[in-house]
């Protein structure tokens, strides 16, 4: 091949380990264990668990059926359909604008473990030079937390004192230096783990993804053995079965897959192109969404347990500090654990732990960049290290602006927006190009040449039929929310007033319903 050979992975183990690390992340921390308790509880198992079985298992096999076939990253890959090319280089691009918010993610934990190392910690009392008049320890029933009329010293400490955070999207403000400096960081940690490619990440996966296992264990027999821990857990897994009529709760769930697992993303299609290509990967296929999948749902025992037992210290219900997005990370949890026996143990455990998670996720994410350009421009392989080198650092210059005072406002729309249409249209054209135009029988035929084993019809039934129609179910989420409309209150209730116009001709609406300028 021009450029030198593809890299190949050490052993098979190496593989696993790195898909395991790409796939499990911070979400499952702060986003799982909210989704579930606010769609149903244990009653958002079932549509979770369908999703993953008829949606995520299918795609992921499929993802890594060709990526090791074709030993080709998250462009190349779409030769099998060159008409479809275009989604591998829009693969590129979400996988950039992922890291350019992530990595700014990433340096929200190295503060908190620098500041962990304070007695006592910085977050736990009112009273700093951060602090607003608005500031209240929660040490009763402070009805008043539902309303915003008071902030807790957690939610000031992350807001005002890490991220000097601006009061909107449209005021960016300048850069937050010590944010900015764990930026680099990251990054320098980042470059050094993956210059040699698949051969040092390899590597460092033993460590980095098998350590947060070891501390979700420990904390997880901390967490239920602290007082109202149990309160926590049966808010987050008694079921409401009526939250199953709703649509939306199907949609969350096929969407905490695509966020989760890492379909349509690219960096199972790069993972799997480094195999031997003899390797039958339907066993891996399997393991690693299940895997991934548990370890959400014991995330989410871990989380609640902590939180029923802030909850029971504090006087309030659990649903009062349960929150979703960063802020159960760096806001709930924090306070949670600074109510606990030895702190500052616990909140350094907890932010390795939750570095260590975002690091793996950034390996594999980047690796998926270098690998799809590389496969796309073979002649560029020999410089391997220092394409790395540059695409490092293009990314950690366009991350800047999400260091900056309303950088936080950024990876906020970000994080909500990036993938919610880009990874199912990029997963609907694997479909559409591996199972409809390139067929069934010369799929069959190159599985059964690489494995020596066929695909099973089963498969080609879930690809075709079953997958597009969830695909689909992700529409719920595109919609408009409640928020959306005019802001002055008299425009608004005229525009709302519209709706009740929606299957008439719009020519013959009377001006009058429209504000007049």
């Amino acid at each position: 091949m021009a450029g030198g050979p593809h890299e190949r992975w050490g052993n098979q183990l190496e593989y696993l380990l790195s898909c395991l690390g790409y796939a499990v992340g911070i979400g499952n921390i702060w986003r799982f264990p909210y989704l579930c308790y606010r769609n149903g509880g244990g009653a958002f198992l079932i549509p979770y668990f369908l999703t993953l079985l008829i949606c995520g298992i299918p795609l992921v096999y499929l993802e890594t059926l060709l990526g090791q076939f074709a030993s080709a990253g998250c462009i190349s890959v779409f030769n099998i359909n060159p008409l479809f090319k275009g989604a591998g280089y829009a693969t590129v691009i979400l996988n950039t604008v992922a890291v350019i918010y992530f990595s700014s993610i990433m340096s929200y934990p190295l503060l908190y473990i620098y500041h962990s190392f304070s007695t006592p910690l910085p977050w736990q009392t009112c009273g700093n030079s951060w602090n607003t008049e608005n500031c209240a320890e929660i040490t009763g029933n402070f009805s008043s937390l539902s309303n915003g009329s008071i902030t807790t010293p957690e939610d000031e400490f992350f807001h005002i004192r890490l991220l000097h955070m601006s009061p909107g999207l449209n005021q960016i403000g300048g850069i937050v230096w010590p944010v900015f400096w764990c930026n680099v960081i990251c990054w320098i940690i980042v470059y050094l783990c993956i210059c040699n490619g698949v051969k040092s990440v390899g590597k460092i996966v033993y460590f980095t993804v098998l350590f947060p296992y070891v501390v979700l264990f420990a904390m997880f027999i901390r967490g239920v053995t602290l007082p109202g821990a149990w309160q926590g857990i049966l808010y987050y897994v008694l079921p409401d079965w009526n939250q199953l009529t709703k649509p939306k709760v199907w949609a969350d769930a096929a969407t905490q897959i695509f966020y989760s697992l890492g379909p349509g993303w690219g960096g199972l299609v790069s993972m799997a192109s480094f195999n031997r290509f003899h390797y039958n990967n339907l066993r891996s296929s399997i393991i690693i969404p299940l895997v991934n999948s548990g370890t959400s749902i014991w995330a989410g025992f871990v989380v609640f347990s902590v939180l029923g037992f802030a909850a029971e210290r504090a006087g309030v219900p659990v649903g009062q500090v349960a929150r979703a997005g960063p802020g159960l990370a760096f806001v709930t949890y924090p306070a949670a654990v600074s109510m606990m026996p030895a702190p500052n143990f616990w909140a350094i455990t907890f932010f390795v732990m939750l570095f260590f998670l975002g690091i793996d996720t950034m390996f594999v994410t980047i690796e998926s960049v270098i690998a799809g350009l590389l496969d796309e421009f073979s002649c560029l392989r020999v410089r391997k290290k220092l394409v790395t080198l540059l695409t490092c650092f293009v990314l950690f210059s366009l991350s800047i602006i999400c260091n900056t005072e309303g950088g936080l406002h950024i990876v906020g729309l970000l994080d909500a927006h990036v993938a919610i249409a880009c990874v199912p249209v990029v997963c609907g054209l694997e479909l559409i190009g591996a199972v409809y135009t390139y067929g069934p029988k010369r799929l069959s035929r190159d599985v059964l040449f690489m494995t020596g084993q066929p695909l099973k019809r089963c498969w080609f039934t879930l690809w075709r039929y079953i997958i597009p129609v969830i695909l689909f179910r992700i529409r719920a989420s595109c919609k408009p929310n409640k928020e959306w409309g005019p802001v002055q209150p008299e425009i608004r209730e005229r525009w709302k007033s519209l709706k009740y116009h929606d299957n008439c001709d719009l020519a013959s609406l009377q001006l009058s319903t429209l504000p007049i300028t």
